[in-house]
């Protein structure tokens, strides 16, 4: 990260205010005292414009690039210590969520209670994430990266329109709400981050209400149904 950092003539203190961390932070980071966040680490990865293989990768003391250690499955045997080795899920093996109005949500690799819900997401022509069409808001912080077709994003009193290849994010906290206006589907990836229940952490004003249990009427309703899923 060092490398990348000093290549593109960066100082600690530019990285950190760009991303809103402090200087000291990103100094521990890079000579490995301290780890970030996910969120962080995100941040990072696309404010210097390099892959997680590369941080991965990165020359440790020396300039040597330490190896990569074989990737370890987990398996039913292992207990409570497999949420933290490789998982890998198959496509096919993906839990899947559709909402009546046309939003496929599916829940991709995941460890038990980690802290990111990664989603690969599907809006069908005129769909929309509130089948109320009311904005919405949850705790945690959204990713999203687009893979093809068109999408309205309505965030507070803001409307962007993103595109295949466009990606956002954003406090979830703020209301908002996801509409496909254009005449093909819309699919994407999701990463939500730091997600906590929405009725400990937030008002009522402006979260959904919660409906019948088999009845998934908005995002937020997905999420917490995909919380209950095996």
């Amino acid at each position: 990260m060092r490398t990348a950092r000093v290549a593109k003539g960066l100082s600690l203190r530019t990285v950190a205010a760009a991303i809103g961390v402090s200087a000291s932070l990103i100094s521990q980071v890079e000579t490995g005292k301290t780890r970030p966040s996910v969120s962080t680490l995100y941040a990072l990865v696309n404010f210097l414009g390099i892959s997680f293989d590369d941080l991965v990768g990165d020359a440790g003391p020396g300039g040597a690039v330490p190896p990569r250690a074989a990737p370890r499955f987990a398996s039913a045997s292992d207990g409570p210590q497999a949420a933290t080795r490789t998982t890998v899920q198959h496509g096919a093996d993906n839990p899947v969520l559709e909402m009546q109005n046309g939003v496929r949500w599916e829940r991709l690799a995941t460890g038990t209670g980690g802290p990111v819900d990664p989603l690969l997401v599907t809006y069908e022509p005129g769909a929309s994430s509130s089948i109320e069409g009311k904005m919405m808001r949850h705790t945690g912080t959204e990713y999203a990266y687009l893979l093809s077709g068109e999408l309205t994003v309505h965030v507070d009193f803001d409307t962007f329109v993103i595109q295949a290849g466009d990606s956002l994010n954003f406090d979830s906290v703020r209301p908002h709400m996801y509409v496909n206006n254009g005449s093909v589907p819309a699919r994407g990836l999701w990463f939500v981050v730091g997600r906590r229940d929405v009725s400990e952490n937030l008002p009522t004003s402006g979260v959904p209400k919660p409906g019948p249990a088999d009845q998934l009427n908005s995002a937020v309703d997905i999420l917490q149904a995909m919380d209950k899923l095996s």
